[in-house]
């Protein structure tokens, strides 16, 4: 059976999906602002993820094997991505104090426009590909530098009132340091202004955090592949999780510590990927094509142990600050 050829009324009618699926959990499921549950994000999570595995079985059938490993290994890639972003936005809220039953709809929000976003990144990025292969090699060595800027920073605590962004947009807009409603005005200096809802404020501030993290992610996946619909399904579909996947892991933090480490060797080895590649080329004699299943093992081996040994490391702290405190 020869592969599908993917035309523009695939990509509308996969657009189409996942705009239907995005009203439907809007307009039906949360129709009302309120704090979503551990169990309820546990089982949408698991919804999307099965969903995001049943298109990867459909692939094989409409494109091949190999486009649905692809696509498997940039959706690995994208989704553990994901997750040093969800802790970025667990101390947004915290720091603006967004209260639990506004936390939903500003992620609905924001994972609308992250779409929008990485969507025309996405076509830049295939576009600047296909006129300079070159550009293949710069986007690998950036992947190789940022991943060892992660891991030579280690874990640092990330400081939002030292953020650029939000010392920028506090000028702009002045607001306050809470959310506790959907809309909101500041008095300053005994003249009441006019200012944006700090909601509308966090919202900019998670766009400008996506965009942040698409710039290392998205070349990861092009590591992977440079097919635009396999990049961009795979990016929808993580991104898709991610909203649940926040309500899942927001009281786990701790237990993730070494994540970030974790992280930092999967942008140094997709980016050491891209460069040993030949892409299409005669290979030089230092340059190695690496099969996307081996990538997809390693990306997912280094995942699984930077949790396995998060969650040992944070129960002993755990145990021995509990132990300090019964002492004292």
């Amino acid at each position: 059976m020869s592969p599908i050829t993917i035309t523009p009324w695939h990509w509308i009618g996969f657009i189409v999906c996942v705009l239907f699926f995005l009203a439907l959990d809007l307009g039906l499921f949360h129709r009302r602002a309120r704090a979503v549950k551990f169990k309820e994000a546990l089982a949408w999570s698991t919804v999307w993820i099965a969903l995001s595995l049943l298109f990867a079985v459909a692939l094989v059938r409409w494109r091949g094997r190999e486009e649905a490993v692809e696509f498997v290994t940039g959706y690995v890639i994208e989704f553990s991505l994901s997750l040093d972003n969800i802790f970025v936005m667990a101390l947004l809220f915290a720091y603006f104090r967004v209260p639990e039953e506004g936390r939903h709809r500003l992620l609905f929000w924001g994972i609308l426009g992250a779409l929008v976003m990485r969507g025309a990144m996405i076509a830049l990025g295939v576009t600047l590909i296909q006129s300079f292969n070159w550009v293949l090699y710069v986007l690998g060595a950036f992947l190789v530098f940022t991943g060892g800027r992660m891991l030579w920073a280690g874990n640092e605590k990330v400081q939002p009132e030292k953020s650029f962004a939000i010392r920028l947009a506090r000028r702009v807009f002045p607001a306050a340091t809470n959310a506790d409603g959907q809309h909101h005005a500041a008095s300053q200096s005994g003249i009441d202004r006019f200012a944006p809802a700090p909601l509308l404020l966090v919202l900019a501030l998670v766009e400008i955090t996506d965009l942040v993290f698409a710039l290392d992610s998205i070349p990861a996946v092009f590591a992977v592949t440079t097919k635009p619909f396999i990049v961009f399904t795979s990016n929808v579909f993580a991104i898709l999780g991610l909203r649940s996947l926040y309500f899942v892991l927001v009281g786990a933090i701790n237990y993730f510590r070494h994540l970030k480490t974790g992280l930092s060797v999967v942008l140094m080895f997709v980016g050491a990927k891209m460069l040993l590649d030949p892409h299409g080329h005669e290979p030089k004699w230092f340059q190695i094509e690496i099969p996307t299943g081996v990538s997809l093992l390693v990306v997912a081996g280094i995942f699984l142990i930077s949790i396995a040994l998060s969650v040992p490391a944070a129960q002993r702290e755990k145990k021995i600050n509990t132990n300090e405190h019964e002492h004292k």
